[in-house]
């Protein structure tokens, strides 16, 4: 089963090879997100323990529908990189590439013969990103780590639920997914780079990191005024009123008031124009403080009302508000449609699948969804006659175990 003809726009990475190594989802999320913008992504998998993301999550007549999304755009091959053929061929393939990701524990490659030192001698301009829990450096470089971990050390966990409750770890991969857009960005970062001095780079990327970079400056808090925050449910520190709220319909609500004048439109608008003019009004932190005024008199009129009703009055108003949606409400909703947010792929194996489309629209070079997630090992002997072996060559792998 070959790949399908790419009918989408070539893309403005055309052109950019990238070996993805890495397995479940910071790593290959990365690898996907440049295959979405026209890299050619060269999926290396073992040929015994296929990626788990393969096998996360629902499945459908026997295929794993994650993947389906984490390997789309991707050619897909086997490869025992802990076998003399395996690092053979991989250094091979890595003197063609431009990018290899990979998300080892820190010293597997260079105890297969292929770490830094290796792989650049075979390709100078090659960018190597190293994805791992802690980074490559440090006391806790070698410990197994995934997502989950980053979300609780990054403060993430402690400051989400509710106040009287426990720390709280997001239901899906956040940090992992922070991880992949940050390697992603460093990954091009590394090719300008290169572009400057004709030398390739070592990306050092620790899953911690990234997470803590969006939580805001939590650390400079500390170090200045020794400010901990604390869980405060969907309430916020900064601003109010800043919620979600029932409806008279049983629909729930999220309303934001960041800034000033949206938070007078909402007081005027469910009947309570005279909280404006308290003093503690004229900033975010001092309506965070009353919060609790503030949440009772806009929770009691959106109670009092259907959602289509708030929906509709908040609009009128200018003010923020949106329902909370589950993934039904996402796929039926006209901004998203209007979007092409989620899109159509066809698929070989499954048929019409819809998934999230490419991250943003490029006006004169879009990216776009070629295929989806492949099977195991799909492409395995076609890459490896691209990169020059013969058909003795491919069965001599495939004897040694390294296919």
């Amino acid at each position: 089963m070959t790949p399908p003809a790419d009918a989408a726009a070539p893309g403005p990475l055309r052109g950019l090879r990238v070996l993805d190594l890495a397995t479940l989802f910071a790593g290959p999320l990365a690898a996907t997100l440049l295959g979405d913008f026209g890299a050619e992504v060269v999926k290396v998998e073992h040929p015994g323990r296929p990626d788990p993301s393969r096998g996360h999550g629902p499945a459908k007549d026997g295929v794993g529908l994650w993947w389906k999304l984490l390997g789309r755009n991707k050619r897909t091959m086997t490869l025992d990189l802990s076998t003399p053929g395996g690092r053979d061929t991989l250094l091979r393939l890595a003197a063609t590439a431009d990018v290899v990701i990979e998300n080892f524990r820190p010293g597997t490659l260079e105890r297969w013969g292929l770490g830094w030192p290796e792989l650049s001698a075979a390709n100078p301009r090659l960018v190597l990103a190293r994805v791992t829990a802690f980074g490559q450096q440090g006391p806790y470089a070698r410990r197994p780590g995934f997502g989950t971990l980053a979300e609780a050390m990054s403060g993430f966990a402690s400051i989400t639920g509710e106040p009287d409750g426990p720390p709280t770890l997001p239901p899906f991969g956040l940090a992992d997914s922070i991880a992949a857009l940050t390697c992603a960005y460093a990954v091009m970062t590394a090719l300008a780079g290169r572009e400057l001095t004709g030398q390739g780079q070592v990306v050092d990327l620790a899953i911690i990191e990234p997470i803590l970079t969006v939580l805001g400056p939590h650390p400079l808090w500390y170090d200045q005024l020794g400010y901990v925050q604390p869980r405060t449910g969907n309430r916020s520190t900064n601003n109010a009123p800043r919620n979600i709220y029932r409806s008279a319909d049983d629909r729930w609500l999220a309303v934001s008031t960041s800034a000033q004048s949206v938070a007078e439109r909402v007081v005027r608008l469910v009947g309570r124009p005279e909280l404006a003019g308290e003093p503690w009004f004229a900033s975010g932190s001092g309506r965070a403080a009353h919060a609790g005024v503030l949440d009772e008199a806009v929770g009691g009129w959106i109670g009092r009302h259907k959602a289509e009703e708030v929906v509709a009055a908040f609009e009128e108003a200018e003010a923020a508000v949106s329902p909370v949606y589950d993934v039904r409400d996402v796929m039926a909703d006209p901004q998203f449609a209007a979007l092409d947010t989620v899109t159509e792929v066809q698929d070989p194996e499954l048929g019409p699948l819809r998934m999230q489309n490419v991250l943003f629209r490029l006006s004169g070079t879009p990216g776009g969804i070629r295929w989806a997630g492949r099977p195991h090992g799909a492409d395995t002997d076609a890459v490896l006659t691209e990169l020059g072996l013969s058909e003795a060559e491919i069965s001599a792998l495939r004897m040694e175990g390294a296919l």
